[in-house]
């Protein structure tokens, strides 16, 4: 059990430029750690509620309201901090309140009161339970002079103690810690660039070897990538996530360039496999999936267009093929792919278990993607990874557009034996850093 001494916040800015919420907290053994929480550009309508101030400043993306509510009502309830400290950082641990993970964030989810974390705003309660999930791995045991753990440790803990106490888990045993496949963005469509691409993503994923040997294999084939688009004349700029936004022409020219990229880098299409993010809630309009101003297709159309894909490319997982609630799309379309592909959810699922238990009982995904503010709680977060692998489903962790230096996606991915993690391209710091972090922990688990 830990206690909170301290918990601050304020606003800071995300890899794009706009405001985002950073807490500081210190428990009362003298644990002293920060969080950030990053924030979405292709968002699903059923996240959890990302509090912006709606005001001129940052075009109404501020977040002010949300760091008042955590340096308010938030830090009073945790830290036992009287009603005459209104308004202020609450500290001083009054009633000496101890929580541990779940119960801290049932406590923030009780404190807000709403299904979508509305009203003190899902990014205001996410960056305290990564603040709280840092801590208490880090925390130093005055009685014992323990040092405490890293956090892919602390989040594997509370994933084996949720198999134990959940009924719902029980047939996974126990999970051990395991790094997780790279899955590198390597072209920016959609929302994430100005490349006219209507897929979201083009993704690289080696397929054998050491993580950093991955890593390795990905620099090799982003540099040839880069090589070919400089040699056409086109842009080797790069969107949101670090891949580059040429405007290539058609997803397919795409596609021809990736693997391009890969055969003129030395590798074969088995050693280096294609993911893509459609994001297609973002081209569907009026009942129909607008690929191009040529292409305004139904469900059937687009799900025919993706198997002629499937057989062209070395395409071995779609994100978000179909829009958010286009289910029988999604459930027609695992069924004639399975084996072939894994099918992905995001917007569909967006990290929530009530809506992973509808994707169940349609068969509608083989695979799940992770974010954790898309859901609001580390708790929370570790409930549907672990419900998805009850399912037999692939864990896909992943990070935003708009991102921050902290890397607990990374941990958390590890901790909670996710199989993928999407952290962006091999550019622009808050992407490479939690490539770094990876390495580093796959030194901690070869040692």
């Amino acid at each position: 059990m830990t206690t909170i001494a301290k918990v601050e916040a304020r606003e800071i800015l995300d890899s794009r430029g706009l405001p985002t919420v950073e807490v500081a907290l210190e428990t009362g053994k003298g644990a002293k750690v920060i969080a950030s929480v990053p924030s979405g550009a292709s968002t699903g309508k059923n996240e959890a509620h990302e509090l912006r101030d709606g005001e001129k400043r940052f075009g109404g993306k501020g977040v002010r309201r949300a760091v008042e509510n955590i340096n308010g009502e938030i830090a009073r309830a945790l830290t036992g901090a009287s009603a005459k400290d209104a308004g202020e950082v609450g500290s001083g641990d009054a009633e000496g309140k101890e929580f541990d993970q779940r119960s801290l964030d049932v406590a923030l989810i009780a404190l807000d009161g709403t299904p979508d974390k509305s009203r003190l705003g899902a990014n205001a309660i996410l960056a305290v339970s990564l603040a709280f999930a840092r801590a208490a791995a880090t925390e130093t045991d005055a009685g014992t002079g323990k040092l405490g753990v890293p956090l892919y440790s602390y989040s594997n803990t509370l994933a084996n103690q949720s198999i134990a106490a959940d009924a719902r888990f029980a047939s996974l045993g126990q999970i051990a810690p395991s790094l997780p496949t790279p899955s590198f963005n390597v072209l920016n469509g959609g929302k994430h660039a100005d490349s006219g691409l209507s897929i979201q993503e083009f993704m690289l994923v080696p397929q054998r070897g050491t993580t950093t040997e991955r890593i390795e294999v990905a620099a090799a084939c982003i540099a040839k990538l880069r090589d070919n688009l400089h040699a056409r004349g086109l842009s080797i700029g790069v969107g949101d996530e670090g891949g580059f936004a040429p405007k290539i022409g058609s997803n397919e020219d795409a596609l021809d360039a990736l693997v391009a990229a890969i055969i003129g880098a030395g590798y074969t299409t088995d050693e280096v496999k294609i993911a893509i993010d459609a994001a297609a809630s973002s081209f569907f309009q009026e009942g129909k999936y607008v690929l191009s101003a040529q292409q305004a297709l139904s469900s059937a159309e687009l799900a025919r267009w993706y198997e002629g894909l499937l057989t062209k490319y070395p395409i071995f997982s779609l994100e978000d093929p179909f829009a958010e609630d286009d289910w029988d799309a999604f459930a027609e379309f695992a069924k004639k792919v399975d084996g072939r592909a894994l099918v992905v959810g995001d917007d569909l699922l967006t990290t929530n278990v009530a809506r992973m238990q509808i994707a169940a009982e349609k068969h509608a995904v083989t695979s799940a993607l992770i974010k954790p503010n898309q859901i609001g709680t580390v708790s929370e977060t570790i409930d549907a990874v672990l419900f998805a692998r009850a399912q037999g489903w692939v864990p896909f962790a992943s990070h935003r557009s708009g991102e921050t230096g902290d890397t607990a996606i990374v941990d958390i991915a590890v901790g909670l034996g996710c199989t993928y993690l999407k952290a962006g391209s091999l550019a622009r710091g808050e992407r490479v850093v939690k490539y770094n972090r990876l390495l580093e922990i796959a030194d901690e688990l070869v040692a």
